[in-house]
């Protein structure tokens, strides 16, 4: 895995909307180091990296940055209670063909 993905996956899940502005900035910089695409083992990784919320749109583009590798990423339907970013990534390769529907 590279050190900058690494970086970003070490620490831990993005953080929610109550984050400091300070804080979005650093986990926006450590996103923006990451060159695409991402291979399956950074992918994988970087799938825990959701937190609880969008974080000010930065989800949606950790998602984009997820599907640049190969996919699908998530090949089984997430558990009910998984993160919702879990349900949109197995949804999107559904609808996108990549993978039957449950």
């Amino acid at each position: 895995m590279r050190p900058e993905v690494q970086a970003f996956v070490d620490d831990g899940p993005l953080p929610d909307w109550d984050a400091s502005e300070e804080e979005i900035d650093r986990r926006v910089a450590q996103f923006q180091a990451i060159s695409k695409p991402v291979t399956a083992e950074e992918a994988r990784a970087l799938v825990d990296c959701f937190g609880p919320d969008d974080c000010f749109g930065v989800a949606w583009t950790l998602m984009h940055l997820i599907e640049t590798g190969p996919n699908p990423v998530l090949p089984t339907q997430p558990a009910e209670d998984a993160n919702e970013w879990h349900h949109r990534l197995f949804d999107r390769a559904v609808f996108g063909g990549l993978i039957p529907a449950p």
